[in-house]
């Protein structure tokens, strides 16, 4: 198959999947429905370990840390293609999983990250099937355990890891958005910070102050950390918790931050600053301070004028997408680290990101469903690999 050939095929492509409409909307809600915080989604996985079984894969399995598989074999086999998408969600099992349909969108937490990519990844072999197209290549179906946060990317680590077989390339599929297009990723340090007042803490002492007071003076000093425009670098402060209630005085409190960088260097660097930080605001408090670090991405990737890329944005742009290049700190990262060529896409549009009232819009997906078999289609034939 020529590009060419592969351009004319993909609004067939878009027609298939809006033919199973029906089909990967129930998926998506079944899916959202199911928790699976980080650690914990082994009754996602099961269920799509079900799915993967009812279309007919070989080998559809769970490993020791809770990925999920299915294999669709080549008719050549001789090379591996892999198809990523975690199954973890933010939201504990204590939030309303409710999802709601709507003639237009979908409603619920976590339903963009990333219960319609994992639906997407289950729906996949029946609608290669429709289109009765048969890959060369085997393709590997995976929904990633304990990839967010703290979980670090554990499954997709422990499958690389322990794989034998060579993988000549990699999907990473997220719900949202539409256009996304990541072939590098930036290097990042992911920490909390926890601040805690000792049962016999000497109230007395100057600048004694409670653990809410204590943690906002570490982030004022983080604040003041001189970051470059170049290398591109930013700290975000995620998340802040702390005190119990109205009239005590909190004697515990717990920041989530992230550094992000061109540079693994300057990363370090940060990361040294915040700690001198965190040990003058110990020593003037008398506080308890910790840092712990969850998870850790080094820099790299293919190059803007790898195939792989060329390929990508060339199918985007037969179908009209805008492509949004930015790096990434998800599964490709560790691809990356495994030097398997791969890229990040997105598959449709929404809003109120990672909040629990998130919302994607259902017509884009067709197109977004289209771009990644068009580019799964192109890697199979060989026009995405390097000379």
């Amino acid at each position: 198959m020529t590009v060419s050939d592969l351009k004319q095929q993909l609004h067939s492509y878009r027609e298939a999947a809006e033919s199973m409409r029906d089909i990967l909307l129930a998926n998506v809600v079944m899916i959202g429905e199911i928790p699976a915080p980080t650690c914990y989604e082994d009754q996602r996985v099961q269920f799509i370990q079900n799915r993967f079984s009812e279309c007919g894969l070989q080998n559809c399995s769970a490993d020791e840390v809770g990925n999920g598989f299915g294999i669709l074999n080549g008719s050549v086999g001789e090379r591996n293609l892999l198809l990523v998408a975690h199954a973890d969600t933010i939201f504990s099992d204590k939030v309303d999983h409710t999802i709601s349909l709507l003639s237009d969108r979908i409603m619920g937490p976590g339903v963009g990250d990333n219960s319609l990519g994992v639906a997407v990844l289950a729906s996949l072999p029946l609608l290669l099937e429709r289109l009765d197209i048969q890959l060369k290549s085997n393709l590997i179906l995976m929904a990633g355990a304990r990839s967010l946060g703290s979980g670090n990317l554990e499954g997709l680590r422990f499958f690389l890891h322990n794989n034998k077989q060579p993988i000549a390339g990699a999907l990473c599929v997220e719900g949202v958005k539409l256009g996304r297009l990541s072939y590098s990723s930036i290097g990042m340090l992911r920490g909390e910070i926890s601040v805690r007042v000792p049962e016999m803490y000497d109230w007395s002492r100057f600048g004694a102050s409670g653990a809410i007071i204590t943690l906002n003076d570490i982030i004022n000093k983080i604040t003041r950390i001189p970051l470059p425009k170049r290398p591109k670098t930013s700290i975000v402060l995620g998340t802040i918790e702390g005190g119990n209630s109205f009239n005590n005085i909190a004697t515990h409190s717990l920041l989530r931050f992230e550094i992000r960088s061109e540079s693994a260097e300057v990363v370090h660097d940060i990361l040294a600053e915040i700690r001198d930080r965190i040990t003058e605001t110990e020593l003037e408090s008398s506080a308890e301070i910790a840092l712990d670090i969850l998870a850790r991405r080094e820099p790299g990737g293919i190059d803007f004028r790898h195939p792989l890329v060329r390929q990508a944005r060339d199918v985007l742009k037969a179908l009209h997408i805008e492509p949004r290049v930015a790096p990434s700190t998800s599964e490709l990262a560790e691809l990356i680290r495994h030097d398997i060529p791969a890229i990040t896409l997105g598959l449709t549009t929404g809003k109120k990101h990672m909040q629990q009232v998130e919302e994607v819009d259902i017509e884009p997906i067709f197109q977004g469903i289209a771009q990644l078999l068009g580019v799964l289609v192109a890697m199979d034939e060989g026009l995405c690999d390097e000379h």
